[in-house]
């Protein structure tokens, strides 16, 4: 397994192919369906999003809230297609790459190759695994959204498994 620390620099993106297993540290923001939606209609109306989009990584996902003494509640990935109509335009503005469960279109597949970034896949169903990644969370944008707000996540060793690579490479292929 591959230990990175979040931002990935071009170097550490090229040489990951898809399948190879990662632990994940540094900083990541959640955002699902509503907080998307809200990010792109921020960037038509040309206004400033409340948060640095360039070589961030957003994980598709809305954490539960915390038990006293911990960072964060339950923090599994959502369905990433979910997201293929925004994935490609937010990837085009210097998003640094993604985190979700599931395949994603072949439009995002090929921005992520284009704009030579990365998608990894996190595990469904083991969203208590990912609370104990996370050492710290912060709401940081569009709390109305409740768990579809966007919080910047402070992770360590948050396994994942690169599931579209910089070169096309993907998990989900059919061979």
């Amino acid at each position: 397994m591959k230990k990175l620390n979040l931002p990935l620099t071009s170097k550490e993106i090229k040489e990951l192919r898809a399948g190879d297993s990662v632990l994940l540290s540094g900083v990541i923001l959640t955002a699902r369906d509503c907080a998307h939606k809200r990010i792109m209609e921020y960037l038509s109306a040309g206004k400033e999003l409340p948060f640095e989009l360039k070589g961030a990584y957003i994980y598709y996902a809305g954490p539960c809230p915390a038990k006293p003494g911990y960072a964060s509640g339950s923090c599994g990935p959502t369905t990433s297609a979910r997201m293929d109509s925004f994935a490609p335009a937010l990837l085009d503005l210097g998003l640094g790459g993604m985190i979700g469960k599931g395949e994603m279109s072949a439009e995002v597949l090929e921005a992520v190759k284009r704009n030579k970034k990365i998608y990894f896949a996190a595990i469904g169903g083991a969203g208590a695994l990912y609370a104990k990644a996370i050492k710290k969370s912060e709401c940081i944008a569009f709390e109305d959204l409740l768990s579809e707000a966007v919080y910047r996540l402070e992770v360590e060793d948050f396994p994942a498994v690169v599931a579209f690579d910089s070169y096309g490479g993907s998990i989900y292929a059919k061979n």
